[in-house]
């Protein structure tokens, strides 16, 4: 186990043991719940690409279709194939 220290005001304690006690839980267990709720929701956020539907249709049309390769590209597909 590790342990986790944090120093806030006695006001922002009552809320915090007060929401705990509607909750029927002890201020530990509601502030770690809570604590851990927030961080996946940011993780999800941050490694969750969400796309509209024309941008969907485009990256799908982009996989199905692709255009053909430019003068850039086989540059450096042949430039790739050297060094490898």
């Amino acid at each position: 186990m590790a342990r986790l220290e944090a120093r806030i005001t006695p006001e922002t304690k009552a809320l915090f043991q007060k929401a705990a006690s509607l909750e029927g839980r002890t201020l530990t267990d509601f502030v770690v719940a809570s604590v851990q709720a927030e961080a996946n929701r940011v993780i999800q956020k941050h490694q969750i690409l969400k796309l509209s539907v024309d941008d969907s249709e485009a990256f799908v049309d982009a996989l199905l279709n692709p255009p053909e390769p430019n003068d850039s590209l086989k540059a450096a597909a042949l430039r790739y194939e050297q060094v490898s």
